[in-house]
């Protein structure tokens, strides 16, 4: 499961804890996780419940500072490498050891305002071309998608819609894409215009693919309406077999 709990989840926490909990998920990866209290608390409530074995990006010196959370039921590994983002608190490699092993990038790629984001991307596009390693999904809020396919105004560029073509062509499979398991394309719905975007996204390389059961995005809350939601972003959620 991939999840942006918003701003580290403050006031939400507890609620954010208890949906986690509800998604009964083996893997959880969260992305503007902090370390906060508020963040803190999360993850100790995943630990809880079995997902014990966890490794995130927090910089202690300011941790406000976004970054991400995987927790894992199974023991893992965290993996440098030197075609990494250059950006430590938003990216974060791991391989689980999982009865059927796979390696997991949890990614929350920068906005455009930032000068990191299309450095990012395209690190995260030599990753994949060179990838010679396990069964293996990366997964996150990339604030990137497929112009006028996965939004609902105006929003991407050219930039942003070939890196995911590119991703396609290196045998990345956008899982939405692949499965067209949920109801609406959208992920995050801006404030002001209420205009729809899908800008988080599962992408299995074939080896992980050939396993693949189900995939959904689902609003996390009391009702799966997004309005009434945890979070300003929808879940992703996949099956594996």
């Amino acid at each position: 499961m991939s999840w942006n709990i918003r701003a580290g989840g403050g006031v939400r926490a507890q609620h954010i804890a208890s949906q986690l909990s509800t998604w009964q998920t083996d893997v959880a990866v969260l992305l503007e996780f902090r370390g906060t209290e508020a963040s803190v608390h999360i993850a100790k409530s995943l630990a809880d419940y079995g997902l014990k074995f966890q490794r995130n990006t927090v910089d202690r010196q300011n941790p406000a500072v976004n970054s991400v959370l995987i927790a894992s039921r199974w023991p893992m590994r965290r993996v440098s490498l030197s075609r990494a983002p250059d950006n430590p608190r938003r990216w974060l490699h791991v391989n689980i050891d999982a009865p059927e092993p796979f390696a997991l990038m949890g990614i929350h790629i920068p906005n455009r305002s930032t000068g990191n984001k299309y450095p990012f991307m395209q690190s995260v596009i030599d990753i994949a071309s060179q990838w010679r390693g396990p069964p293996a999904v990366i997964a996150g809020d990339t604030n990137s998608g497929r112009i006028g396919i996965d939004e609902e105004s105006p929003a991407f560029n050219k930039t942003e819609d070939n890196w995911i073509c590119n991703l396609q062509q290196l045998h990345w499979t956008d899982i939405y894409r692949h499965a067209s398991s949920s109801d609406s394309p959208y992920t995050w719905y801006s404030p002001n215009g209420r205009n729809g975007f899908r800008l988080d996204q599962m992408f299995l390389n074939n080896r992980l693919l050939q396993r693949q059961k189900n995939f959904s995005h689902v609003w996390g809350g009391d009702t799966t309406h997004r309005l009434e939601s945890l979070s300003d972003h929808a879940a992703l959620i996949l099956d594996l077999d």
